[in-house]
């Protein structure tokens, strides 16, 4: 069970980050680069997955995070178990636009 609930958690983080969107940055980031920024953005957004709003220190991540940095992760397993729905509704609350049939990994926006 734990593990289920931590995959879960992993799953809707990465989508919170700001899996839609469009990048803020000109140059790509390194992988060293992309791990610290994912990791950052678990950490702020943790509570998120037992069912509280975003933290104003999550939002922040939501609308700074890199795309290319999140999109990679989102497999065809992660994205069957991410609730999409909810996740547009928190990254639009949190500030950033979700665009309409966007792609990123395994999932497409509606």
């Amino acid at each position: 069970m734990e593990a289920k609930r931590w995959s879960f958690f992993i799953l809707l983080v990465l989508a919170v980050l700001g899996i839609w969107g469009v990048n803020r940055a000109d140059a790509a980031l390194s992988a060293a680069q992309c791990k610290v920024e994912r990791r950052v953005g678990l950490n702020a957004c943790k509570p998120v997955i037992y069912g509280k709003n975003p933290s104003p220190a999550c939002c922040e991540r939501v609308r700074v995070s890199h795309i290319e940095c999140v999109c990679p992760d989102v497999t065809p397993k992660l994205a069957a178990l991410i609730d999409l729905n909810r996740a547009i509704r928190l990254i639009e609350g949190c500030g950033r636009r979700v665009p309409r049939h966007y792609k990123c990994g395994s999932i497409t926006t509606p």
